[in-house]
């Protein structure tokens, strides 16, 4: 699986509390696909970083496979849809980045099994 660090900024939340709310925000990112691609963004590496605030609102950085990606308008919008419907979220923002630039390394293991790349 392609970890990723979740941050909690809030102090009140217990660990338990985190780790639930973690798995819940990383599957919910485990349904958003780029439609060229038969592979979820997380399990892609299209996602940077996510940050959960003290009001339970995440900061989601993520980029594409490529700059000029047809759904490039679309893809942050949906990725904040899902998230935010995530029980215990607050909310959603999505910032695109392109630093540093995407390629196939980034991907888990089981992303280029999918793909057939190993």
């Amino acid at each position: 699986m392609n970890e990723k660090n979740i941050s909690n900024n809030d102090e009140a939340m217990d660990n338990e509390a985190v780790e639930k709310l973690t798995e819940d925000i990383i599957a919910s990112l485990k349904t958003v696909y780029d439609p060229e691609i038969p592979v979820d963004i997380y399990e892609l590496g299209l996602i940077y970083r996510v940050d959960l605030d003290d009001n339970s609102h995440v900061n989601i950085d993520m980029t594409l496979t490529a700059p000029g990606c047809p759904v490039a308008g679309e893809m942050p919008k949906w990725v904040e849809d899902a998230v935010s419907n995530v029980i215990g979220v607050s909310g959603a923002t999505v910032t695109m980045v392109f630093d540093p630039p995407w390629d196939m390394a980034m991907m888990s293991e089981e992303a280029k099994v999918a793909l057939n790349m190993i």
